[in-house]
């Protein structure tokens, strides 16, 4: 890899400007005519090359981001490790620019050390050498309509590669989660990870520990509602990476269920059914499930395997205690290992504790109506449906989140509170009485 790019021209690469968003044109045009270079950059270029409909337009730019700022009204400077732009436009939509950055910010030069911090802008070959992989680090420039490809991204599209930029071993150690990046750009596109690119994930999947719980959260859970969950699955496991995100599944993967089937295959089924709920609800344009519903749904093996899940016949103080041990051990897991919210926990152990008597009860022509009445029966019960299916092959047929119509009530009637109180401008907890403060009287 050198400074000197590949100049691909119009009539040798399938990208027209007709195909990219006009926002994205807008701005870039904006940024050309007051003497800044403007590039395409990214998965919108990837994408676009193969023929797909990029999910984002980002920009890639020598202009500063005060510089950007002045040049657009509506938009605001984000991040901390390094500054973008984000310009929005009409119906929530927001193009992200950023300035072109340099090599020091990464690894091929830069120190041996994970996330090491640096604010340096760059020049179009450092910032194509510094990101993650081959296929990301293609230009689109507007005004020649050309590709300007750096580190052969060209190549491996043509091919179908996936291969991490520079040495594998210390881009991984810089940034982690570029390991997953690898997996999640080969399944989604059915490319195949370049061999050494897949040895040094191999050899430093466990760095993954090293990583915010927070953002291996968001990572997974982008991989979770892909749609090929079940192909990221496998890859992963191959890869040693699903274990390090669920280490709760490290000693278990191997054991067998209570159908003969191993843990893995479980997981497998349960993956495949993930994907078959996520392509329905995109197909209907219904919203996706909750993030706690499928991390429940991904922990019920471990349930099972952990606290005989499946098989417990438990009512009222019993089934207190076991919802009890399933909380605390959440808790000491996966809360920990994704940094999950507090109510997120609450919803996980809510939906594995009640499973037994949805099991129990499982005839859904004649659910007993005292289960029908408890709060969380919906929930439960869609959860259910979807566990039969993966694992006994039952079909659900409900694909819909069952809204809690007593929460909504309540923000609804919350909302209306809080107008009432703005329009007679006086604290929300002020009280109703006129010619007090905070409640008080004079």
């Amino acid at each position: 890899m050198n400074a000197t790019p590949n100049i691909i021209e119009p009539s040798e690469h399938p990208i027209r400007t007709d195909m990219i968003d006009d926002e994205a044109l807008h701005v870039m045009r904006k940024l050309n005519r007051a003497g800044f270079s403007s590039y395409l950059v990214g998965g919108g270029v990837r994408d676009l090359y193969l023929g797909k409909t990029p999910k984002d337009f980002d920009i890639g730019t020598d202009a500063r981001p005060g510089q950007i700022r002045r040049l657009f009204n509506n938009s605001r400077t984000i991040g901390r490790r390094f500054r973008l732009v984000q310009v929005f436009f009409k119906n929530r939509k927001t193009i992200e620019v950023s300035t072109l950055r340099s090599l020091s910010e990464h690894d091929i030069d830069g120190p041996e050390a994970v996330l090491a911090p640096n604010n340096t802008y760059g020049t179009p070959d450092e910032d194509a050498l510094r990101r993650d992989l081959t296929i990301n680090a293609l230009f689109y420039e507007i005004q020649n309509r050309t590709i300007i490809d750096y580190v052969g991204g060209v190549n491996d599209l043509d091919r179908g590669i996936i291969r991490i930029i520079g040495a594998a071993d210390r881009r991984i150690t810089n940034d982690p989660v570029r390991m997953m990046r690898a997996v999640r750009h080969s399944v989604r596109n059915h490319f195949m990870v370049e061999e050494e690119s897949w040895a040094a994930i191999c050899r430093n999947h466990h760095l993954l520990r090293l990583c915010p719980p927070s953002r291996l959260r968001d990572e997974t859970l982008n991989d979770i509602y892909s749609s090929v969950a079940a192909e990221w699955f496998e890859l992963s496991l191959d890869g040693n990476l699903f274990t390090e995100l669920f280490p709760i599944y490290q000693e278990q993967l191997a054991t067998k269920m209570h159908d003969g089937a191993s843990c893995r295959d479980h997981l497998a089924r349960i993956f495949l059914t993930i994907d078959r709920v996520n392509r329905q609800a995109v197909a209907s344009g219904n919203h996706r499930q909750p993030d706690y519903f499928f991390l429940a749904f991904l922990l019920i093996p471990w349930a099972e395997i952990s606290f005989n899940l499946v098989e417990l016949k438990l009512k009222g103080p019993q089934l207190y205690q076991l919802a009890k041990h399933i909380r605390e051990t959440v808790n000491q897991t996966i809360g920990l290992d994704f940094n999950l919210r507090r109510s997120t926990r609450q919803e996980i152990t809510t939906l594995l504790a009640h499973l037994p008597l949805l099991h129990l009860n499982q005839n859904e022509n004649s659910w007993p109506k005292w289960l029908k009445r408890k709060s969380y029966f919906k929930k439960c019960r869609l959860l259910y449906l979807f566990y039969r299916e993966a694992i006994e092959g039952v079909e659900a047929e409900d694909y819909n989140y069952p809204v809690d119509e007593s929460s909504e009530k309540h923000k609804r009637q919350r909302s209306k509170r809080s107008k009432k109180s703005r329009r007679q401008g006086r604290p929300a907890f002020s009280g109703s009485k006129r010619g007090g403060v905070f409640g008080f009287k004079r």
